[in-house]
């Protein structure tokens, strides 16, 4: 079976950092169809970072998308983290072909 599984979240304070990091499994897969989706309460979600280096305007300067440290991992830096950026963080493999997505993990930052 195909896992994507997400880790990193929690709570921060405005102008702190996080360090998102999906881990796939059971999925043989183009590091660059790897992206990072959020969703926050009453939006719909959003792209927020897609290999290898494309960012939505939000996050721009602040957000990395880089293949981790381990074997066939994402990360995602959060670095000046806003209010605003609060959201379940999701991971996702899109292909023509595939579309997997993580359990997603809770963002939350303080003002």
């Amino acid at each position: 079976q195909v896992q994507l599984v997400e880790s990193g979240g929690g709570l921060v304070q405005a102008g702190g950092s996080l360090r998102l990091s999906c881990a796939a499994s059971g999925i043989i897969f183009n590091i660059n169809d790897m992206d990072w989706y959020r969703q926050a309460p009453g939006k719909q979600r959003e792209l927020v970072a897609h290999m290898p280096q494309k960012y939505a305007d939000s996050v721009k300067g602040r957000f990395t998308i880089s293949r981790g440290n381990a074997k066939n991992t994402v990360d995602l830096q959060m670095n000046s983290l806003k209010p605003e950026d609060t959201a379940v963080y999701y991971c996702h493999i899109g292909t023509s072909r595939v579309n997997y997505w993580g359990q997603g993990t809770q963002v939350t930052v303080s003002s």
